[in-house]
């Protein structure tokens, strides 16, 4: 009996070994996909954390709103508040503006940052050296400057910059400068700094710019992508000790206080960063800062959530998982309907293999259980496939990104929650759907699972009751649309199939026109955009191949007969390839309002584009690739339809 159980266990996967292939697959098309978009964002969020720490970002910016700035005993009390276990100050001590300055002969919009010198406790915002003028420079007071982007210019090396203070106070207080000011000699007042270094801060990676405060209090990214070109933006940073800042003489004041404190928590480790209770903790703490120097009226308080580069970052990251997860349903919905046809068929070409394991005593659930390991065995292959396809597209995605940003290293943490989640629900979808077939087939009686299962009656199709129609077409056409119509399971999945990959194909496309027509300067986009349409493509690829080879190894009799009857291999060929276009056309006239609807949902949680901004020539390009990929599918087919072997099909079924 055990014996008799295995051999038919191993004939079915040599029988069925295209269709076991297909399983794979689909498995690793769709899971592939779906967790390589959604990793992509788990690896930017975990290396962002990771980036945090190294670089001890602060997780507050409080800025004075008081004219003389913050006093020596709110700083030592916020300093005493946030203490690193090793005793460091977790405080940064300074004063930052933005002001209209002269470099290399060129008015610029640059943000001069003031930094208290404390030796090794100054350890917040560490920032990254990316060049150095080494120590021979003579330079009597040298400076950082920001690295050079897209919007920051950058500074080279050597460049000697004269700051004149009576100019900076006079920008920031619109022109009405203290009036003692211009009692000070020019050598109190200017001061000559010289860039020997080139830095890049961990509060502004991101490619395209930092805010200017001349935006106003808020320098958030904007929930619309298409905004951040109108910001203000800086267009370089400068780095320089506090001690350059001139003091007036007799009553003692720096000409610009210290109004900016930096904070890192004390417990760096205690949360992820954007995490639900790094929020609740943040705010927490906002309060309590607020609280000790005096409230709002006295203070204005950043976070992390306010700052560009994270804030962008993160808010790309939460645009990519929104379409991943749009998109995971129509790719799940394919996956599902093409395994669950496959399955149900091969099942059911099983009949008589069942009918004889039943008459042998065997119990239903182990009939069906070998059709499990076989469906199991297909979804562990592609199983494997995807995660390593996913490691691919999410690897591919965080490289993109650095076209937008300075991206910290990729963490080498396991990102898979996405990916076991989505590979969960199709091996879920796949034993239900095999269980569901193999249930139906066991509960029928031996004896009639031992006979050919009755083909289905011959009727006229609606087609034939419009004779101003029907009667325009040839016999083969005719002979055709019949075979079309006449079996609507398999005419309805492959309809359907190929809608949803129509619209995946456009929806996939639609992101692309955004991005290179309609000003959309986002190459993470524009990747993920090429990502959908290539693995949209390919899913329409195993969708048709899978199920037109179903068909043809249903139909092996027929196809027999006709090469019986004398038709020529090209003629058998069209035979099966008509009906493949003709459902593969319907599909795609479905798929159009399926389209129109993916498209507004990717658009939405991205919150830019409208479906009738989309240009015109996309509508037409996406059926074009769909039946690209049909057509090199059932050309792949040829040889299985004329290599049909007419003596084995046309012998009576055993």
């Amino acid at each position: 009996m055990v014996k008799t159980y295995l051999k038919t266990l191993v004939r079915v996967f040599k029988k069925h070994f295209t269709r076991l292939l297909s399983i794979i697959f689909m498995v690793v098309i769709s899971v592939g996909f779906i967790a390589g978009i959604g990793s992509a964002v788990d690896k930017i969020n975990y290396s962002l954390n990771d980036y945090y720490r190294a670089q001890n970002v602060s997780d507050l910016i409080v800025k004075s709103k008081r004219e003389e700035g913050f006093s020596q005993e709110e700083i030592g009390s916020v300093r005493a508040r946030y203490r690193g276990a090793d005793g460091k100050s977790l405080v940064n001590v300074g004063a930052s503006v933005d002001v209209d300055l002269e470099i290399t002969g060129e008015t610029q919009l640059v943000r001069l940052c003031f930094l208290e010198e404390y030796g090794d406790e100054q350890t917040v915002n560490v920032q990254t050296l990316r060049e150095s003028a080494g120590d021979d420079t003579q330079a009597e007071i040298a400076v950082s400057a920001e690295e050079g982007d897209n919007k920051i210019k950058g500074i080279p090396l050597g460049t000697q910059i004269t700051l004149d203070f009576k100019e900076i106070l006079s920008q920031l207080s619109e022109g009405s400068a203290d009036s003692m000011l211009g009692s000070l000699p020019d050598s109190l007042t200017k001061k000559t700094v010289t860039v020997t270094k080139t830095v890049l801060s961990p509060l502004t990676f991101g490619v395209d710019g930092e805010p200017s405060y001349r935006n106003g209090e808020d320098a958030k990214i904007p929930d619309n992508i298409q905004d951040i070109n109108e910001m203000i933006t800086l267009e370089n940073i400068l780095y320089l000790p506090y001690s350059v800042v001139p003091v007036v003489p007799f009553v003692n004041r720096a000409l610009l206080p210290k109004n900016d404190l930096y904070v890192g928590f004390n417990n760096r480790n205690l949360f992820n960063t954007f995490s639900d209770e790094y929020g609740i903790f943040t705010r927490a703490e906002q309060a309590e800062v607020s609280e000790l120097l005096g409230g709002e009226e006295n203070v204005r308080i950043l976070t992390l959530y306010d700052n560009y580069s994270f804030n962008a970052l993160t808010s790309y990251g939460l645009k990519v998982r929104g379409i991943s997860i749009v998109l995971m349903v129509a790719f799940l919905l394919v996956t599902a309907l093409v395994v669950l046809s496959t399955m149900t068929r091969l099942i059911e070409e099983e009949r008589s293999q069942v009918g004889c394991l039943s008459t042998l005593g065997y119990a239903p659930w182990r009939i069906i259980f070998k059709y499990l390991l076989f469906a199991m065995i297909g979804c562990g292959i592609g199983g494997v496939g995807a995660y390593f396809v996913q490691m691919g597209v999410a690897t591919l995605l965080y490289v993109v990104f650095n076209y937008s940003f300075t991206m910290p290293p990729m963490t080498m943490k396991l990102t898979l929650w996405f990916y076991l989640a989505v590979y969960f629900g199709i091996v879920l979808v796949t034993l239900v759907s095999t269980v569901f077939a193999g249930r139906k087939l066991t509960s029928d009686k031996p004896a009639n699972l031992l006979h050919p299962k009755t083909p289905k009656a011959g009727k006229k199709v609606f087609l034939e009751r419009i004779p101003f129609i029907w009667n325009l077409l040839s016999f083969k056409y005719k002979s055709t649309m019949r075979n079309v119509l006449r079996y609507v399971y398999r005419f309805l999945m492959t309809v359907i199939a190929v809608a949803f990959s129509t619209a995946l194909v456009l929806a996939g496309l639609s992101l692309l026109d955004l991005c290179l027509f309609h000003g959309i300067d986002s190459p993470s986009v524009m990747a993920v955009a090429i990502v959908v349409v290539v693995f949209a493509g390919l899913l329409t690829a195993v969708v048709i191949y899978t199920l037109t080879n179903i068909n043809i190894s249903e139909r092996n009799r027929e196809i027999a007969t006709l090469m019986v009857l004398g038709y020529y291999d090209r003629e058998v060929t069209w035979y099966i390839y008509r009906e493949v276009l003709i459902d593969t056309a319907v599909g795609i006239l479905f798929g159009y309002p399926l389209s129109a609807l993916l498209v507004w949902a990717v658009f939405s949680v991205m919150g830019m584009g409208t479906i009738g901004g989309v240009s015109w020539f996309v509508w037409l390009i996406a059926p074009v690739i769909v039946f690209l990929f049909t057509f090199l599918v059932i050309l792949l087919l040829r040889r299985k339809i004329v290599k049909v072997d007419m003596n084995e099909s046309l012998k009576a079924i055993e």
